[in-house]
């Protein structure tokens, strides 16, 4: 049963750099099968929050160039729900975008974002989640679910744990720790009461409005003028003309951190088997090796002798195959191979960044 005033706000940004050559700016991550589901991240995304959302309760926001692909894909998201960013502006304007759209349409609201690009594997515990961070914001709280480690990651931020807010399972959000140095991650981990933060927040719309013209006055006043013009013909010159000038900030950082230092933030622990596939080295981890120690994405021919531990990605239609290997990412494209170290797959987004300094930005 899908939840009264619960909206739900799936930001589709982002190029996924680090998964190149198969993730391009065109076609960045959350359009692709990355998890061998046979569907896409973003409609991975979409269909976890069915059962908590009405289809015309869910906002995607996106930039232009994925307009196109997001409405193939999702071909039950109502017009009127796709929400086109003129640029990118960081997570802190989309998400206040939606939020002052929800709120003028219902003042009841509850909203909740979720990336599109992540992968949760137990849909039931996500659902019973999100439906207890529902019921933690009842109080004006901005809430966020906070995920089980399953080890020191430096690359993740972390949220310290407070008292149980009545009788659970929401505690008190302490503190957010950004991307921690190795032995402080390990130091979370190891003495407990710090989980990770995957930036999957919810809130009453008016709550977290109000935590907008605090902390950011600037932002939540350009949104406010774009609101107004939303229904009107000056729609979309009001929306590039503001939101050009607005602050480029994210909703952890410009929001979260401060509102959590005041007592503002609850946080629900949950273990989801969530993985936010950030590069080709998790999408192997993630992914469902075969018996001959290989894992396929796509649906390319694939031949492997004596392959061990290996990611082999093809969309070319050419046949790939590996003799003798141990730990590499294989990836080809029709137009770009790249070969590397599974222990190397964080430096892809440094190739990204040689093509393009090159020159080469039709490869990105």
């Amino acid at each position: 049963m899908t939840e009264a005033h619960f909206y739900a706000v799936i930001p589709a940004g982002g190029s996924g750099t680090r998964l190149w050559p198969m993730s391009r700016a065109g076609r960045p991550k959350f359009l692709l099968d990355l998890a061998g589901a046979g569907r896409s991240l973003l409609q991975s995304t979409w269909q976890r929050l069915a059962p908590l959302a009405e289809a015309d309760s869910v906002y995607v926001v996106s930039g232009a160039a994925h307009a196109d692909p997001i409405r193939s894909q999702l071909p039950n998201l109502p017009a009127g729900r796709l929400l086109i960013e003129p640029a990118p502006r960081d997570s802190a304007p989309a998400i206040g975008l939606a939020a002052v759209l929800i709120n003028r349409r219902d003042p009841d609201a509850v909203m909740g974002s979720f990336a599109a690009d992540h992968l949760v594997r137990d849909e039931a515990a996500f659902a019973t989640a999100v439906r207890s961070a529902i019921g933690a914001t009842a109080d004006g709280s901005l809430v966020t679910i906070g995920l089980t480690p399953t080890g020191p990651e430096t690359g993740f931020g972390y949220i310290r744990c407070g008292a149980l807010l009545g009788a659970g399972p929401a505690r008190r959000a302490e503190e957010f720790k950004e991307k921690p140095s190795a032995e402080a991650a390990r130091r979370y981990v190891d003495g407990g009461g710090y989980l990770w933060n995957a930036s999957m927040f919810l809130w009453r719309a008016a709550a977290f409005l109000e935590e907008l013209r605090l902390q950011q006055p600037e932002l939540a006043a350009g949104l406010d003028r774009i609101a107004d013009a939303w229904d009107s013909s000056d729609r979309g010159q009001t929306l590039r003309d503001v939101w050009a000038l607005l602050p480029r900030t994210n909703v952890d950082q410009g929001v979260m951190e401060d509102a959590a230092r005041r007592g503002r933030v609850a946080i629900v622990p949950a273990d989801l088997g969530w993985d936010d596939v950030g590069d080709w080295d998790t999408v192997a981890r993630v992914g469902s090796g075969d018996s001959d120690g290989v894992t396929r994405i796509g649906d390319g021919d694939v031949v492997a002798l004596d392959t061990t531990g290996t990611l082999v990605a093809s969309t070319s239609g050419r046949l790939v195959a590996t003799v003798g290997v141990d730990d590499l990412v294989v990836v080809d494209t029709p137009d770009a191979v790249l070969v590397c170290r599974r222990d190397h797959a964080q430096r892809v987004k440094a190739m990204v960044d040689e093509l393009k300094a090159g020159g080469r930005e039709e490869l990105v």
